[in-house]
Parts: C-alpha cells; structure tokens; sequence
C-alpha cells in the first residue's frame, strides 16, 4: 500500500447530547469509510461538545457554570462504556481506525470530575488507548482536570505510527518532542482552535517533525446551540453566525497543505497520504533521530499513572494472622 485515504470530521455535535452525538458521529464514520476512508479523525471534545461557554461566562457566575457543568457531566463518556462499545462497532463494519475527542468521567474515583480525551480506535473495533490533555487552557481548568505521563503514548497502524496531542499542547515542546522520538509518522492535533497562528502552527510541526500533520476542529454555529440554554441570549447575543469556523487541514511533512482548511463549512475533509513521503521524509532532518544532540540534550518523561486512590488489600497471611489473634484468650 504506498498512500492511504485519511478522513477528517469538521462538524458540530449534538450539542450536549451524548446520545444523539455517538449516534451522528457513528453514521459519519460509516459514510468516511463508504468514500473509501482508513482512518478517520473527529475535532477535540466532540462528544458531547467543546464547552465554549468557559470563555464568554464571568468566573463569578457560579450557578450557571455549576448548572452547564453538571449538564456536561452527565452528558460525558465513560472508558470503557456504552458510548465507546457503540464507537467500536462503527469502526469495525466500516473497517476503520477512528480518533474522536470526549468529555470523559474520571470514573476510576470521583465520576465528579472530567479529562479532555482523545480515544484511539483500531479497525476491529477495539480500544487501542486514551489520551487525556495535560493541561487545560486558561478557563478551560474551571471544567477539565489535568491528565498525567501515563497516557501519552503512540500506536502502531498498518499506515504507520500514529500519535495524538490535543489543542495547546501542541504548542508544548517537549510534549512534542516526546511523540517524534517515539516514531509518530502521522500526528494528530484535534482542536478547538482556527485561523492564524493556529494553521502556521500545524505547517510548523509538519516540518519539524516530518511527519503528517492533521488538525480537526469543530465548525460550530450560532443556531447549533439550543435556546433553552439561558447563556445563549445572555452572553452570545451578539456573536457572529459562526462561534467556530473550524479551519481543519492536512499538512504534509514539508509543511504543505494538501487538504484544507475547510472554511465556515461542515463536512468531511479528505486526503491522500503518502505512505513513501512519510518513511522517507527525515533523510535531511530528524529532530529526535540524527539531527538530536543527546549529549548535550536530554528528555525523561514519567509514564508512571498518578492515581487518585489506591486500594491495599489485605494479603492472605495477614488475615490468618489477625485471625488467629482474635480466637486468642
């Protein structure tokens, strides 16, 4: 196989609407792969929105943030669960790798609080890995925790080594660095993000990384946002038709557009990858290959999980011990 047909999903969700959105985003992977797709990409937070609210409601507003939170919440996805087992079969009767950004409950302890997660999911359905944001962005910090080492990570596909940073933390170095020193070939930027510099920034990573860049953003308008939320008229009545122009794009590892961006439109954006492009393109320049400086540089990251509880069971000897003890006189 010397390219491959790569999908990106520029549209708006159902908005909080876990249900109807897996429901939409199902039907879109089924299209992308009927048009011949291997692998489709969905925007930051797809399911079940990106809480755009964040940045137009003052912090002091308590009780419609707890109100739009709570709303999320329940709204949000759990992994595993129903929302990624539906996900999977979509992927598996369309025979494609899917990448789509959730709300996700941190259901491993509270289920109170969420992370920003990109889920990565392989042709037969199956889950090969999460991804959750390591650091939220300004107001965004009011609604997502921060995720840990653990989940940073990259996957191999039959079109390569794929990875996957979300919105800003493209915009981290050494996050970046990590994912091109563990191979990345096609690199993933789901965002919220458009218009400059965001696109210079996409051009940029293809370039020094030499991989395949694809940023995917929700194109989200006005009348997308129901108006029985009361913050729509309170804080959105003068913003313009398009709250998101979406401004999706592939970008090859010269830093050329070869798709997008897609403009103040909904719909899937296609692209032909070049399989011999990608392999062949760090002869000249590999920033975590021949053209690093371990000597003079390096990088550790901690993949260690950093849980909020952990459990210590009781060990079978000390049970019969303290057994023991209490039949004692």
């Amino acid at each position: 196989m010397s390219t491959f047909k790569i999908a990106v999903v520029q549209t708006a969700p159902v908005f909080l609407d876990r249900g109807a959105t897996v429901a939409k985003a199902c039907a879109l992977i089924a299209e992308a792969g009927r048009n011949g797709a291997q692998m489709v990409v969905f925007p930051e937070a797809f399911i079940p929105t990106y809480p755009d609210w964040v940045w137009a409601i003052p912090p002091g507003q308590g009780r419609m943030m707890g109100e739009l939170y709570a709303e999320l919440l329940a709204q949000s996805v759990t992994v595993p669960g129903s929302a990624t087992g539906q996900l999977g079969q979509a992927a598996r009767q369309a025979g494609v790798y899917v990448v789509i950004g959730v709300n996700e409950r941190n259901s491993e302890a509270s289920n109170s609080s969420l992370y920003n997660t990109l889920l990565f999911i392989d042709a037969q359905g199956e889950l090969m890995g999460r991804h959750r944001k390591l650091v939220p962005t300004g107001p965004e910090r009011m609604v997502w925790a921060p995720g840990d080492g653990s989940t940073l990570d990259v996957y191999d596909t039959p079109f390569g080594r794929v990875a996957g940073l979300i919105c800003w933390e493209n915009y981290m170095p050494l996050a970046r660095y990590a994912v091109y020193a563990w191979g990345a070939q096609l690199y993933l930027a789901p965002t919220w993000d458009r218009g400059e510099p965001w696109l210079s920034t996409l051009r940029h990573i293809a370039k020094e990384g030499r991989v395949y860049v694809v940023g995917c953003s929700i194109a989200l308008r006005k009348d997308d946002i129901p108006d029985s939320f009361a913050f729509k008229a309170q804080y959105y009545a003068d913003a313009p038709e398009w709250i998101n122009v979406g401004d999706s794009a592939v970008v090859n590892p010269d830093g050329q557009f070869i798709a997008g961006p897609l403009h103040k439109e909904q719909g899937i954006l296609y692209a032909e990858i070049d399989m011999g492009q990608m392999r062949g393109a760090r002869w000249n320049l590999d920033v975590a290959g021949h053209y690093a400086r371990p000597d003079v540089f390096q990088l550790t990251v901690r993949k260690d999980a950093r849980p909020l509880i952990t459990v210590e069971e009781e060990t079978p000897m000390a049970a019969e011990s303290a057994d023991k003890g209490a039949g004692e006189v």
